[in-house]
């Protein structure tokens, strides 16, 4: 197919972009604390604010987003994620946005990422860190999300991001499809015209504003162990 069939369009964002690329530091960040511990869980804790933050944020903004970052625009049915797979080793249209597998990454990524942060919050490692919830439920409570926390919490989201990164190698090589670019700069190249995603002044100056918000109540949720 030339180049005269092909259409450039921009399926991602500024703040959608942005959103990814630090959700993926904050979790290499989260990961190396954690394992050296010590005095960086200092930072182990902040970055656990800042990764609730853009969980919330990311899901707020599955609402009122740019059309290809909202969900009604990729969530699929478990029928439709099947059929794609089936169909995923034979020639298959370009398709902007998420497709219907990855629609049910994304959801299961947000979902295990925000029950890891908020799992932290009451989280308790008996030596010289603990959540700032910890006293608000009984030590059964925090004893169970210790345990999901620095056991299967961690576990499963390091699973989910191999299979996120084994998934843009896989597209990558065998698909010839380049996944990665679209996250840069936005545009994704399809073989059809599609809706582009909104993306102006106006549009990143509401995503900025909707983050301070986020970022402030998870600080006063942060606080309120504390009162």
């Amino acid at each position: 197919m030339g180049a005269d069939n092909l259409f450039s369009v921009r399926v991602w964002d500024l703040p959608t972009r942005l959103c990814h690329g630090a959700l993926a530091l904050l979790f290499f960040a989260l990961v190396l604390s954690g394992q050296i511990g010590g005095d960086l869980m200092v930072w182990h804790m902040r970055c656990g604010y800042a990764m609730l933050s853009l969980v919330i944020w990311r899901i707020l903004w599955g609402f009122i987003g740019g059309y290809w970052s909202r969900f009604s625009s990729f969530m699929s049915t478990p029928w439709q994620a099947w059929q794609f797979v089936r169909r995923s080793l034979g020639p298959t249209q370009r398709a902007a946005g998420h497709n219907p597998l990855g629609a049910w990454s994304v959801l299961a990524m947000l979902s295990c990422l925000g029950l890891q942060a908020v799992a932290g919050l009451f989280s308790d490692d008996q030596i010289a860190t603990s959540g700032p919830l910890t006293a608000l439920v009984s030590e059964a409570w925090v004893e169970r999300a210790t345990q999901w926390h620095t056991g299967p919490g961690k576990w499963v989201l390091l699973a989910l991001v191999v299979l996120h990164l084994g998934s843009i190698y896989w597209y990558q090589r065998v698909r010839r499809m380049d996944l990665i670019r679209p996250m840069v700069d936005g545009n994704q190249v399809l073989d059809h015209a599609a809706r582009e995603s909104k993306d102006s002044g106006a549009t990143r100056l509401l995503g900025a504003g909707l983050l301070l918000l986020c970022a402030a109540g998870v600080g006063l949720l942060v606080t309120s162990g504390s009162l």
